[in-house]
């Protein structure tokens, strides 16, 4: 793991970027609005704790990620408009301006990226929902390794953290896609108790940061564990 703010999805770190354009709140609500439409469109999302979201204030949402479609899941179940940092491979062709239009944030993972860096901070300090991937890019989704960027972004907000676990996407492939769920497919997104990732003392030093990407794994991964027993999807 890099001791700077991180690379991946879940973060950038803070040199050697080209500055880009703010991040769209308003962007953001049209994005929420498609996700809603196409998720709920094709498949059955059972959103479980959504009233563990602070309705108002800066939040940074951590999200499992196994499969292509928990990323956009989250942002038609979450009750609040989500800015994800999301690779910069993603933005490609004609998904480059419409990624960007819905206030999404692009990030480069093999580079400490500065942009990306201002503008998550950016939304937080704005009193937006952030949604990070905090394992760095798509796996098994078990939380089982945290890159740096979800701590920092944390302690240098001071933003709370609400563990997210997105199941059931890579049960099963469909028959018609089989690179998705099966259509109109059950996929359980739970939302588990915010908590604060510092010690309360705003430092944010090398072992700060060590010390609250511990906190935060122990939180997360307790909060898949917890969401598998609920669901019946351990």
């Amino acid at each position: 793991m890099r001791r700077d703010p991180g690379r991946g999805e879940a973060g950038g770190g803070v040199s050697g970027a080209t500055k880009s354009a703010a991040p769209s709140p308003r962007g953001a609500a049209v994005g929420r609005g498609i996700g809603i439409g196409l998720m709920y469109g094709l498949w059955k999302p059972r959103v479980l704790g959504a009233w563990r979201v602070p309705a108002s204030g800066p939040v940074i949402l951590a999200v499992n990620h196994a499969h292509n479609i928990d990323g956009p899941m989250l942002m038609g179940t979450a009750p609040r408009p989500v800015h994800f940092l999301i690779k910069k491979e993603a933005f490609i062709g004609p998904l480059d301006p419409f990624l960007k239009g819905i206030g999404q944030l692009k990030v480069d993972r093999e580079t400490t990226d500065r942009a990306a860096v201002t503008d998550a901070l950016a939304v937080l300090r704005d009193g937006g929902v952030l949604g990070i991937f905090p394992e760095g890019s798509r796996g098994e989704g078990d939380f089982a390794s945290l890159r740096a960027g979800l701590a920092y972004f944390a302690v240098r907000s001071g933003a709370p953290i609400v563990p997210v676990a997105v199941l059931g996407s890579t049960d099963r492939r469909g028959r018609l896609i089989p690179a998705l769920p099966p259509l109109r497919g059950r996929v359980d997104v739970v939302f588990g108790d915010a908590f604060t990732a510092g010690d309360g003392s705003g430092r944010r030093t090398r072992t700060a940061m060590d010390d609250a990407t511990v906190r935060i794994q122990e939180r997360l991964t307790a909060h898949l564990e917890n969401a598998g027993r609920l669901t019946g999807r351990r």
